[in-house]
């Protein structure tokens, strides 16, 4: 599908941490492409796909698009054979006044928004749509639930609400609208890449990306006391960019594809790797919490009982062999990916 004589392809939310390297991935491989992003007038956020169309000269153009206005994402998707989805509204849990108008709202108003898209343009063959592993699971206690308690691509959220991880619960609406909209329908192809936490060197100077301000609050030494027992599925961002483009090249790709490491990674084993490199970084913490002071004290840091009984000391394994066998994803260790990302926190923090 690349080279030059390809038909052009639509990436929503070009200028996110996700979206932005899925452009670049697809210009080295010699797509033409179609972004879409809030604003060209900011700067800052579209800066470095400014840059890649210089790098590759008349083979991106970007495209002011809305996800809350019908019709908004028509002029970039005319004559795309696949349209990648990345674009979706985060807020991190204490920006979030309204859980049902910030998020669930924008996300199932703007993946139909897409769709409707999709279905008044001839020419789309393939959606991909960027979902998250947690469209798969609400609580990290749901996947005891699961067969010998390993995720697999075969669950659906069920337990997260408006007002209990609504993120979680927008995303699986999302996209259990997207598999329907397949369904009632026999011209385009859906496939959804389900990510972990996702991490990796960013190349947008403000992410709002949720994983980066998670990261962000280990870096800055909000922990430095001691690390508490959560641990994350993690994803490295090449790799998810990576999976979306098999999704869209293989022709016998189909269904969810979940994009994670097979092992889980803590905040102490975080800082460990940090620690390695960085010893002289005082602000990531040294020891391991023991469970008695976040369950005392986790509610003051707007964590409920609720949140820390299905979440604290529980490690799941994860079934990542679709993405390896089907989408040819290599993973690279979470060392390397974690280091890159604290390497350019460092630079931006400094800069």
């Amino acid at each position: 599908m690349g080279g030059d004589g390809a038909a052009s392809v639509l990436v929503t939310g070009g200028s996110g941490f996700v979206g932005s390297h899925l452009v670049r991935r697809l210009l080295e491989r010699g797509y033409r492409v179609r972004a879409t992003v809030r604003s060209t007038a900011d700067t800052a956020r579209v800066g470095p796909l400014t840059a890649m169309k210089g790098a590759f000269p008349g083979r991106l153009e970007l495209f002011e698009a809305d996800l809350l206005v019908r019709g908004s994402f028509d002029e970039a998707m005319n004559g795309c054979r696949v349209v990648f989805h990345v674009a979706s509204p985060f807020l991190m849990p204490e920006k979030i006044k309204d859980g049902r108008r910030d998020l669930v709202d924008p996300a199932l108003l703007g993946t139909r928004n897409v769709l409707g898209s999709v279905e008044r343009t001839p020419h789309v063959e393939r959606l991909v749509l960027t979902s998250t592993v947690g469209a798969i699971f609400g609580d990290y206690a749901d996947v005891r639930g699961m067969d010998d308690q390993v995720l697999t691509e075969k669950y659906f959220n069920t337990t997260s609400t408006v007002d209990n991880n609504p993120y979680h619960y927008a995303k699986t609406l999302a996209e259990r609208a997207a598999w329907e909209a397949e369904a009632a329908q026999d011209r385009w192809r859906m496939v959804s890449v389900n990510p972990g936490l996702v991490l990796g060197p960013s190349l947008t100077p403000a992410s709002r990306s949720g994983s980066l301000f998670l990261l962000d609050e280990l870096f800055k030494g909000y922990f430095f006391y001691g690390a508490p027992d959560f641990s994350f599925t993690t994803a490295d961002v090449r790799e998810v960019a990576d999976a979306h483009i098999a999704a869209a090249e293989n022709p016998d790709a189909k269904g969810r594809y979940i994009v994670a490491a097979q092992t889980m990674t803590s905040f102490h084993e975080m800082s460990l790797i940090l620690r390695a490199r960085h010893p002289r970084s005082l602000r990531l913490p040294r020891t391991a919490l023991p469970h008695w002071p976040v369950r005392l004290l986790g509610p003051a840091f707007g964590l409920t009982q609720d949140y820390i009984r299905k979440h604290l000391g529980i490690r799941f394994r994860v079934d990542n062999s679709r993405s390896v066998h089907e989408l040819g994803i290599d993973y690279r260790p979470v060392e390397e990916t974690l280091l890159e990302h604290y390497e350019v926190w460092r630079r931006r923090r400094q800069a």
